[in-house]
């Protein structure tokens, strides 16, 4: 592991529970690239989770999931376009972060998918608004993925090069945000509350 990527930790955020859905697919291309940079990743599947609605109560995956939001240094969000929006799922896991939300002050990094010719378009720009509305830092530059059917295979392999490097660049984008924002501000902090009066 690199130096410099000890201690990160990013959340990569799947926002479909549809069998075999594109998102998680495209969401993996960028937990395997944060993997190849030394990076610790949490995957959130909402799939394998017990998230309520807001005022039915609390659960334990919602104390698991701001756990693991809590400690995330960065967070990637991924979700289908449906309807012209971003999907229930990743709506159902903003509302299960807390109030005030574990996100407040994360670096938060978008990803979508869709199967249209302008991609998820839409999707993005609602999720910025929520995301940053309960304290994300989302960065810019995001990542769309139009035609998502046909650059997919079953297998969950990428068959479009360029799509996949601009999918692996959001990881870059993420960690290049954190070692220039994050880091140096982590760093003299410590050292305000570290040194000898």
């Amino acid at each position: 592991m690199d130096t410099d990527k000890k201690g990160l930790r990013i959340a990569v955020i799947k926002g479909s529970v549809r069998s075999g859905n594109y998102t998680s697919m495209a969401a993996d291309l960028v937990v395997d690239e944060l993997h190849n940079k030394g990076v610790e990743v949490d995957v959130i599947d909402p799939i394998g989770m017990d998230l309520k609605l807001p005022g039915a109560g609390d659960s334990g995956s919602a104390d698991q999931l701001q756990e693991i939001i809590g400690r995330a240094t960065g967070i990637v969000l991924a979700t289908p376009e449906y309807h012209g929006s971003y999907s229930a799922a990743i709506k159902l896991v903003i509302e299960n972060m807390g109030f005030p939300s574990v996100m407040a002050g994360k670096p938060v990094a978008l990803l979508g998918v869709a199967a249209g010719q302008i991609g998820a378009i839409k999707a993005l720009e609602h999720l910025r608004s929520v995301a940053s509305h309960v304290g994300g830092i989302v960065l810019p530059g995001p990542v769309s993925v139009a035609g998502v059917q046909d650059v997919f295979a079953e297998d969950g392999s990428c068959t479009d090069a360029r799509v996949e490097k601009r999918v692996r660049a959001l990881a870059a984008n993420l960690l290049d945000y954190i070692h220039e924002s994050v880091c140096p501000r982590a760093t003299l902090e410590a050292f305000v509350r570290n040194r000898d009066l």
